[in-house]
């Protein structure tokens, strides 16, 4: 006892997969089920885990007082390039704290450790995607990254005469390969290995948002020239993009083509505005900040920080830094 109140251990723990189902998930399937029951994002949650992505990019953290988990949060592990470098960066998702327990600084504290613990380990930057209250993170020296969405009216896309084609599992190795030409010509990019992919396949399975998973490309001879992913949804009237790649320039007026075939009857295209390069594939657009997933990163080295310094970032007026389908 000091001053007449116990004094508690506090930790910084990884928690079990089993564990985070039960003690986390029935509290914030509210938050982050979506359209799933919460066996389905329960299920979808253990599938990832125990996913070859999952044991070696993924982890759950919690905040431990007095053996009691008072907060928790994901990390990713991911590899971001920048020009021919490339850096380790930490992935913060699904920050949580029971209701019971808000208001204490138990999330803040949660977050201080894990940042320590990256800057010890050499990581090079922490990123994550804001839902609520950007202020809280920039309080920790997050910065705020350009975050925005875009809208097409679906019958002004350019339609030219190509023949579209629904692309399966057997197409990924082609996606892959015009997604790496398009990506490389980025400055700055979340490189995607193998363990990756993995997690892009997972993400498309997940029934947590509504809707039908749309893919769709356009070949030449036997290679993939372009390709486009989303998801249809008929009660918004709009086609939702997750990403999409073009394998030359000449091939870049295929994407508008194959948004307009993803459309189909419906009335829109919507996404987060394009990275750079893939930002000239689509129109102008109706382009609007994004009230939610705002993107938001803290450099943790001095390596990092000077290869942003000297790099600077002259795309980020006409695009934005990551596509919707890195977001956790």
């Amino acid at each position: 006892m000091t001053g007449g109140r116990s004094v508690h251990a506090i930790q910084l723990d990884v928690v079990a997969p089993d564990d985070y189902v039960r003690d986390v998930l029935p509290h914030s399937s509210a938050l982050w089920a979506g359209a799933r029951s919460f066996d389905e994002y329960a299920a979808e949650f253990l599938a990832t885990a125990n996913s070859g992505w999952g044991k070696r990019r993924f982890r759950t953290l919690g905040l431990r007082v007095g053996g009691e988990l008072v907060a928790s949060c994901k990390r990713y592990e991911r590899v971001l390039r920048c020009g021919a470098r490339t850096y380790r960066a930490a992935g913060i998702g699904a920050v949580f704290t029971p209701d019971a327990l808000r208001g204490r600084g138990y999330a803040t504290a949660l977050l201080g450790a894990i940042l320590d613990a990256e800057r010890n380990g050499g990581t090079d930057l922490a990123y994550l995607f804001s839902d609520i209250h950007p202020a809280f993170y920039e309080r920790l020296g997050f910065v705020s990254l350009p975050s925005r969405s875009i809208a097409l009216r679906a019958d002004l896309l350019n339609a030219g005469r190509v023949e579209v084609a629904v692309l399966g599992d057997r197409d990924q190795p082609a996606m892959r390969r015009v997604f790496a030409a398009l990506d490389a010509r980025r400055a700055f990019a979340f490189v995607r290995t193998p363990l990756d992919w993995e997690w892009q396949r997972l993400r498309a399975a997940s029934r947590e948002h509504s809707g039908g998973t749309v893919r769709l490309g356009v070949r030449r001879g036997r290679s993939l020239a372009a390709y486009v992913s989303g998801r249809r949804i008929p009660a918004s009237d709009a086609v939702v993009v997750d990403e999409f790649a073009f394998a030359r320039d000449e091939d870049r007026p295929l994407i508008a083509s194959l948004l307009r075939a993803a459309a189909g009857d419906l009335r829109t295209v919507r996404g987060w505005l394009p990275p750079a390069v893939a930002r000239d594939g689509i129109p102008r657009g109706a382009v609007r900040p994004r009230t939610d997933a705002i993107a938001m990163a803290i450099p943790l080295s001095a390596a990092f920080r000077a290869a942003l310094h000297d790099r600077g970032t002259p795309e980020r007026e006409r695009a934005d830094p990551c596509w919707s389908s890195d977001h956790i």
